[in-house]
């Protein structure tokens, strides 16, 4: 299936860049490729880019887009953090720009299977890179009521960290937490029944803390 995934700010992203023929471009979170795409077409003929991206879902759609730029991008499947020595094993030791587009990509964030929304109905997993060993479920089943709460107020600012972690322990002791709805049902009833309407969903902190601390 093609990518969805839209690039923010892309012609601002691509002058910041100064992309021109001849030159190497690292795009060290493909994605969906829509940056790199527009690299290799705004550098031809002889314009290269290197990207990575630790997700093989998105590796496998982007090699299918900038099919028609081959010979002039490698793909690397790996994690941005690991790339400099992956650059280096390579003989690559300068290039002419780096881009990195942090956080979750449309695709992924909209794929129910994936895990990542507390908006979409779907299995606890929230791995960008699916060969990992840890999920959502494995966290909110297995970590004690402190690490829960370390972990809600660390990566997400959940200021209802210790009600919400208690909450989960107490509802994974009648049955494990597998899905997104069942998490999204404990988080909330660990918030007052009244809340103000203009309030961000009270799942969106402990969504966000559960990602980071998934994929970190």
């Amino acid at each position: 299936m093609p990518s969805k995934h839209v690039p923010v700010l892309l012609e601002e992203t691509l002058a910041t860049l100064s992309c021109e023929p001849g030159k190497l471009y690292v795009d060290a979170t493909v994605g969906g490729g829509g940056h790199a795409f527009e690299i290799l077409r705004r550098t031809s003929p002889d314009g290269r880019v290197i990207a990575a991206d630790r997700d093989p879902i998105a590796m496998a759609r982007v090699s299918a887009r900038l099919a028609p730029f081959a010979g002039r991008f490698d793909l690397l499947h790996a994690n941005f953090r690991d790339l400099p020595a992956l650059l280096r094993a390579r003989g690559v030791d300068r290039c002419d720009g780096v881009l990195m587009d942090l956080g979750l990509s449309s695709d992924q964030l909209h794929d129910p299977a994936r895990g990542f929304s507390f908006s979409r109905s779907g299995p606890l997993d929230m791995r960008m890179d699916p060969r990992g060993p840890e999920t959502a479920a494995s966290i909110v089943n297995r970590s004690s009521e402190h690490t829960l709460r370390d972990l809600l107020r660390a990566y997400g600012e959940e200021p209802n960290a210790k009600r919400i972690a208690r909450a989960i322990v107490r509802a994974r002791a009648d049955a494990p937490i597998e899905t997104t709805d069942q998490l999204v049902a404990i988080v909330e009833s660990a918030f007052p029944r009244r809340r103000p309407p203009d309030t961000v969903h009270p799942a969106t902190r402990s969504f966000q803390a559960l990602r980071i601390s998934v994929n970190d």
